[in-house]
């Protein structure tokens, strides 16, 4: 790689990593404006992530562990793998009908699954914690278990929420509101 990749490789991780490091702080620990355990596990369990405060538990640490590994360039591959599968699972949450975020579509979980794909398959290049260490936690067969295993868990969490969603009983509609256009 040249050094221009590598330092590319070193912003990208530095600024993806600290999103995610801090979005992961949010749910852990309530900071930078976040609900902390307690309210992402209520959210959770409100949109069928259940049980709410394991799945916020899990989804925290993803981000949080993901995002510090990944701005370190430690674990490279299979720290973005994790981030990848994780907003995969959180761009389930919003339809497809619109694309952009501030239409409530998934542009942005979308967008970090990509960044934390090409990290895994990339690696952290030459300015990183994996270089300095011989790549001890980031060959290339781990990338590949991880990113496979993060598919894989992303799928299992998707249909088990969608499964939950299903089980619910219909919202009851309040008495006196009726459709006008019945």
């Amino acid at each position: 790689m040249s050094k221009g990749t590598d330092l590319g490789l070193l912003v990208l991780r530095l600024g993806f990593g600290a999103a995610a490091a801090a979005h992961g702080a949010q749910k852990l620990f309530g900071w930078f404006g976040g609900y902390g355990i307690e309210g992402t596990g209520g959210f959770f369990e409100s949109i069928g992530f259940t049980p709410g405060k394991r799945n916020a538990t899990l989804a925290g640490l993803a981000e949080g562990a993901g995002g510090a590994a990944v701005a370190l360039g430690l674990a490279t591959g299979p720290a973005g793998a994790a981030l990848a599968g994780n907003m995969v699972v959180a761009s389930s949450v919003h339809g497809f009908e619109k694309f952009f975020a501030q239409d409530g579509g998934p542009e942005m979980p979308l967008a970090y699954a990509a960044v934390g794909s090409a990290l895994t398959l990339a690696g952290g290049g030459r300015y990183s914690l994996d270089h300095l260490t011989g790549h001890v936690l980031d060959k290339p067969w781990m990338r590949t278990v991880a990113y496979v295993g993060a598919a894989g868990a992303a799928a299992a969490i998707i249909v088990a929420r969608r499964q939950e969603l299903a089980s619910r009983p219909p919202a009851e509609v309040p008495a006196g509101d009726t459709d006008p256009e019945a």
